[in-house]
């Protein structure tokens, strides 16, 4: 089999794919024959020479990039949430969760994600494949892949926000997404914390919309799509951090949701719907919280005023 990430398949053979190299060896062929290749992409290369299996490559890159990234990042919180010198910046200061309570998270989130998440991730490939997302190295310019991931952050919102609402009603809430509010002070490690169908549902808005952009475009990259995962990642588990700092992206970026958003939704069960930004929740008056009630009451005293200033 000769690997997708050369598009010329005579360098797969020369660099030694196929011949039983170790990886150190196949790394160091491809820097001799493909010097343009920056650092990651030679690596990027080299992965796949050496798998010498497209299929296995791939599911196995997603399944322990997706596992590092989640538990590396949910690691600080959880070491953070351990000392005392933090407390101030928690949003809900006196709900530390215990260990009892981080160890069922570890488990459930673990069981999830070998049983119900590594399916679809082992068969991504084939899919790759038929849609022409490419592995090839080099990479795209990041001319290409910043715009891609800007436009996935906006899709997966929206997509998030309608889904996430629906979980709200009747059946839905009480079949599926009151598992996910078992905690009403989230910590990283529960960010994915949740019913297999809802985590389908919602992860649909985290594949689904890259699937939705090559299938109109034609191109994409795996790259793209493994930075925009991890980027991802991260913002589901900060969000969940129950932690707000001044440094937190938030406070550069307005419409940027972060911890206080989704905190907010977790201790009052409703509202800030939304995953990344705040838009939503503002255009349609679910913002969540007594001082967000507070301002909805207020800009429709306001409007209440304007409408009778201009009848009068």
């Amino acid at each position: 089999m000769v690997t997708a990430v050369f598009s010329n398949s005579t360098v797969a053979s020369v660099v030694g794919q196929g011949q039983g190299l170790g990886f150190g060896e196949i790394l160091r062929n491809i820097r001799m024959v493909e010097p343009g290749l920056n650092l990651l992409e030679q690596y990027w290369a080299a992965w796949y020479c050496y798998m010498d299996n497209d299929v296995l490559a791939t599911g196995l890159l997603f399944f322990l990039l997706h596992e590092t990234m989640y538990f590396v990042r949910s690691l600080p919180w959880f070491i953070i949430d351990q000392i005392p010198y933090f407390r101030k910046y928690k949003i809900q200061p006196t709900k530390i969760p215990s260990a009892k309570e981080q160890w069922h998270c570890l488990k459930s989130v673990m069981l999830s994600h070998f049983l119900v998440e590594s399916i679809p991730i082992w068969t991504f490939h084939p899919m790759c494949v038929k849609l022409g997302i490419s592995v090839e190295a080099p990479f795209p310019s990041w001319t290409t892949i910043i715009p891609e991931i800007a436009l996935f952050f906006v899709l997966e919102d929206t997509w998030h926000y309608w889904a996430h609402r629906l979980f709200h009603y009747g059946v839905f809430y009480k079949y599926i997404h009151k598992q996910h509010h078992r905690y009403a002070a989230p910590f990283g490690l529960c960010a994915e914390y949740a019913h297999p169908a809802e985590t389908m549902t919602l992860g649909f808005g985290t594949v689904g919309m890259p699937i939705l952009y090559v299938m109109y475009t034609g191109k994409l990259h795996l790259f793209t799509l493994c930075l925009w995962i991890t980027l991802r990642l991260f913002q589901a588990v900060d969000s969940h951090s129950g932690y707000d700092f001044p440094w937190s992206l938030n406070k550069f970026l307005p419409f940027w949701a972060g911890a206080e958003h989704h905190d907010l939704h977790h201790h009052y069960f409703i509202g800030n719907y939304a995953s990344s930004f705040r838009w939503w929740d503002y255009a349609l008056e679910t913002e969540s919280g007594l001082e967000a009630k507070a301002t909805r009451e207020e800009r429709m005293k306001r409007k209440a005023e304007n409408k009778i200033k201009k009848l009068n």
